[in-house]
């Protein structure tokens, strides 16, 4: 267990993965929990909806007609914040003027998927089990894979796709015209982050840019693997977290996942491979089998957790399309779970004063929320509701 004074005082922790600290005011959180006495919220939306634009069948918001898929369903997202062409943007040249220096800007292109998760309109991963969480994954790596830097070490490993496939079976990824830098896979659930279909679906966004989070996660990678010899950042902290199992949450033989030690969303959690693997192409099949257990376990946890279709946001790190071998090598597949809920259902976290203007904070610390999310194992609460 971490230091017994640091359950009673404020204090900071380190995040080595960002290089940055977040403060921890346990002390507030000494009253005994008593969270928000609300209903246990049901699902109330139709296994499918002729209104929606995800639905197999439907018309989208393009005009579009989806396949009858039975699956996943990807197509490319109708109102992309990234797109293949655009017009050409050269900075001007300043000669070191103000300017130049404070008023920076350069052009992204990219491409932007849509991936739904299943058919059915109403349900989310933490309705489905392991086995049909699998298809998710495999279609993460196809998307992954097709992207990929052939010259990248990445590529040697990887299993052939058959992805860009024919347009018959209604996932219609295309080749791209230029080799992307990054692919941000993630998902936004509930209307808490966002999110404006309930549809169970996610985002995957290739760019030429190497955005900030992943870059800061990068460099700070690269630098602990040269500063201890080329041990690897995050496996070290999969392997330490396995052991202590305070902020624990689930673990099988692939992967740890867990409250870090410096979150700073309440119930953030993030998910590990224990051995190194750089990137979805990485992993084998038990693997990829782990990892939908895995997933399966923390979002039901989540919706248990107080009973309601939990929001978060979730998205995947790993090496980049195309990168430097010792980009490539530092890189680390994990995932990061961001939910706003603090205290019930309705009750949210924000980001706000202090957090903005100085650094993140939390009170309840993640050994709290770790022991927590753990004893939410069990049966998802709303087939109990039937």
């Amino acid at each position: 267990m971490p230091a017994a004074i640091l359950d009673d005082i404020s204090h900071r922790r380190y995040n080595p993965l960002r290089g940055s600290w977040v403060l921890v005011s346990p002390h507030r959180n000494k009253r005994p929990w008593q969270g928000a006495q609300e209903v246990a919220s049901k699902s109330e939306l139709p296994k499918h909806d002729p209104s929606c634009y995800l639905c197999p069948g439907n018309k989208r918001a393009q005009g579009d007609i989806n396949s009858k898929y039975d699956s996943t369903f990807v197509f490319v997202n109708d109102y992309a914040a990234v797109k293949e062409q655009q017009t050409e943007y050269d900075p001007p040249t300043q000669n070191g003027s103000l300017a130049s220096r404070l008023l920076r800007a350069e052009s992204t292109t990219g491409k932007c998927y849509v991936i739904t998760f299943s058919p059915d309109h109403n349900i989310t991963l933490a309705d489905m089990p392991a086995a049909t969480i699998l298809p998710v994954i495999e279609t993460w790596t196809k998307i992954y894979t097709s992207h990929l830097d052939p010259r990248s070490s990445l590529a040697q490993v990887a299993k052939p796709t058959t992805y860009p496939p024919s347009a018959t079976n209604g996932n219609a990824v295309e080749h791209s015209q230029q080799q992307y830098r990054y692919m941000q896979i993630f998902e936004n659930k509930g209307q808490a982050m966002g999110c404006s279909n309930p549809h169970p679906h996610g985002q995957i966004w290739a760019t030429t840019s190497l955005p900030e989070e992943p870059s800061i996660e990068l460099e700070n990678m690269r630098k602990y693997r040269r500063e201890q010899g080329g041990c690897n950042l995050l496996q070290d902290y999969a392997s330490l977290e396995s052991e202590k199992g305070e902020r624990t949450v689930f673990e099988n033989s692939s992967f740890w996942a867990g409250c870090p030690w410096w979150a700073t969303w309440p119930f953030e959690v993030m998910v590990v491979a224990k051995e190194h693997k750089r990137a979805l192409v990485d992993l084998d099949q038990q693997n990829k089998e782990d990892l939908a257990e895995v997933i399966a376990e923390i979002t039901r946890r989540y919706d248990n957790l107080f009973e309601t279709n939990f929001p978060y946001s979730m998205g995947i790190h790993q090496a980049p399309l195309t990168g430097s071998n010792e980009e490539i090598e530092a890189s680390h597949l994990h995932l990061h779970f961001y939910p706003p809920l603090l205290r019930s259902a309705t009750v949210r976290k924000f980001l706000v004063g202090y957090e903005l203007m100085a650094e993140p904070q939390r009170d309840i610390t993640p050994e709290q929320a770790a022991a927590r999310l753990r004893n939410c194992g069990g049966k998802l609460y709303r087939k109990k509701l039937r």
